[in-house]
């Protein structure tokens, strides 16, 4: 062997060591976070951990369903507002984008992308809490949902745009009108990744706690009532992380395992679909 050859194998040898390397120092901060959040809330959590609403302060005992119910409701009714907006926008960025109202609609979604949540949720306090006069669960998810939609949007674009133009071709060969060829055409060829956005995107809200501060406010009762105020985990973790008493701190780390549980869930599902798209061909 060549001492050509020889260096280039360490060098090949030494990069590969060096990508291994990053690509550890970048998942250790998740472990460690993971590892923390095991430690000192998975002794926490038990049949009543989900079937009880919090305890009064001081008090030891209580749950968390009043919050993992409200979760589900925010962001479901999120998810509802802003995933046919979000995959709409983003059919049609990829599909008739190419003028100028395409280049705007990107401009807004690429700066709201980059919007404090928080500002957001001044934005839905501004114009759904102060008209209407008190909190509910129904401003909450108008903030997630306006989270959602530009992320929902870009995704949908970019996973639009990786259809083969020869498919696109085909259908109109056949007779099929343009509009009818992107939904049923196009989109059914990109549904995977829109499924895999959109679930990446729902995990993203999940834990938004700043803009709920404005709109959904929190509530110790069990509530399913989108017109009232309503509890959910990042509220629930907010307000025992900052409160007194060691109680709270212990319910904290444990709703906070569930609620990582819950992101890591999603994100597993994602890659899934993509993985039963994709893996097989």
């Amino acid at each position: 062997m060549t001492v050509r050859a020889l260096r280039r194998r360490a060098v090949s040898a030494l990069m590969t060591g060096l990508v291994a390397g990053l690509c550890l120092l970048a998942v250790l901060p998740l472990l460690f976070i993971l590892g923390d959040l095991v430690a000192k809330g998975a002794s926490s959590i038990d049949w009543h951990f989900f079937t009880r609403s919090p305890a009064p302060a001081g008090e030891s005992g209580g749950g968390v369903a009043n919050a993992i119910a409200g979760t589900g409701v925010i962001v479901g009714l999120a998810g509802l507002i802003g995933l046919p907006v979000g995959i709409g926008a983003g059919i049609f960025l990829a599909e008739y984008g190419a003028g100028r109202l395409g280049f705007f609609v990107r401009f807004v979604a690429d700066v709201m992308n980059g919007t404090p949540s928080i500002v957001v949720g001044i934005f839905a306090w501004t114009f759904i809490v102060k008209p209407v006069g008190h909190f509910s669960a129904l401003a909450g998810a108008v903030a997630l949902a306006v989270l959602m939609v530009p992320m929902i949007a870009r995704t949908s674009e970019e996973m639009v745009r990786l259809v083969p133009h020869s498919l696109r071709e085909a259908a109109l060969a056949l007779g099929y009108p343009r509009w009818r060829t992107s939904l049923r055409v196009v989109v059914r060829s990109a549904l995977s990744g829109i499924v895999t956005g959109s679930l990446v995107a729902i995990a993203r809200v999940a834990g938004e706690t700043a803009p709920l501060l404005f709109t959904a406010l929190g509530n110790l009762n069990f509530t399913t009532d989108v017109s009232q105020p309503m509890q959910t985990l990042s509220l629930q973790i907010y307000v025992y992380a900052t409160g007194p008493f060691d109680e709270w701190h212990r319910l904290a780390w444990a709703a906070a395992l569930v609620l990582m549980g819950l992101v890591l869930v999603l994100a597993l599902f994602a890659r899934w679909v993509t993985r039963e798209r994709y893996g097989a061909r």
